[in-house]
């Protein structure tokens, strides 16, 4: 990896630092496409249970920088943080804006800087909010703070993140990496991998199903785990006395989806 990127694994956990500080971590080509490497290999290795993305202090993100930027940096994400199958947590330590408040929303949990500045301010400069905002924002915040957020392009701190449904928790912004290092590791070792995963891909896709498509969806799903490496592991674990020991392969035992963002094929 280059320096741009910082990739750390230990413990089921890897930490994954956008590191551009003098530049406020603004993203480049060569970073998107180290954090686009980073993010396939956290979705193809099972010993990879949980992802955190963070930047280096002082800043998350400052969003794309104009200056090298050399072609559309939100668009070479493949796959975006909402498509790897690990929880990925955004540790939102600094300022995030535009491209780099469109990344954390990627992440399936986010926890924000409170004192911190935030905006997808894109209209200000001419152009659209990009990174799925348009997808996610309305998900997370709904249609009227939608509106509100990306029509003006204002800016806002971390509790009214929170407020909007954006945040998960805003925090004192020496607090923001602890605490998405402790709920990922929290994940790595207390979790099954197998369910997890699908709960993510479900929690993201819900929203466009139909509720008899999502209960036999769930249904399946489960019929599915049931006879996977951990189908069992719980309820033993529970009769002996002792943590379950999840040992399960994501990548092995995946059901048949048909692409990234697509229900599964289990018929």
């Amino acid at each position: 990896m280059s320096s741009e990127l910082l990739v750390d694994v230990a413990g089921g956990v890897a930490k994954l630092t956008l590191n551009r500080p003098a530049k406020q971590n603004a993203v480049t080509p060569a970073m998107a496409a180290e954090l686009s490497a980073a993010l396939r290999r956290c979705d193809t290795e099972d010993a990879i249970r949980a992802v955190v993305i963070t930047g280096t202090p002082p800043a998350f993100c400052a969003g794309a920088d104009l200056a090298a930027r050399g072609g559309d940096v939100s668009a070479t994400l493949d796959p975006a943080p909402w498509q790897v199958r690990k929880p990925v947590i955004a540790a939102v330590n600094g300022h995030a804006v535009g491209i780099g408040l469109a990344l954390a929303l990627q992440c399936d949990l986010r926890y924000f800087a409170r004192d911190a500045v935030y905006g997808l301010n894109q209209v200000r400069r001419g152009v659209l909010a990009d990174g799925f905002a348009h997808w996610t924002v309305p998900r997370l915040a709904g249609l009227a703070n939608a509106a509100d957020i990306m029509l003006t392009g204002r800016t806002f701190d971390g509790d009214e993140a929170k407020s909007l449904g954006l945040a998960n928790a805003a925090l004192p912004a020496d607090e923001v990496l602890t605490t998405a290092m402790a709920v990922a590791d929290d994940i790595a070792t207390g979790t099954a991998p197998l369910p997890v995963a699908l709960t993510k891909r479900l929690i993201w896709e819900s929203l466009g199903m139909t509720p008899a498509v999502v209960g036999q969806l769930e249904s399946e799903l489960n019929a599915q785990v049931a006879k996977s490496i951990d189908g069992g592991e719980a309820m033993t674990a529970f009769k002996e006395r002792r943590p379950p020991n999840w040992t399960g392969s994501v990548s092995g035992e995946w059901p048949a989806w048909d692409a990234p963002g697509e229900r599964p094929s289990l018929d």
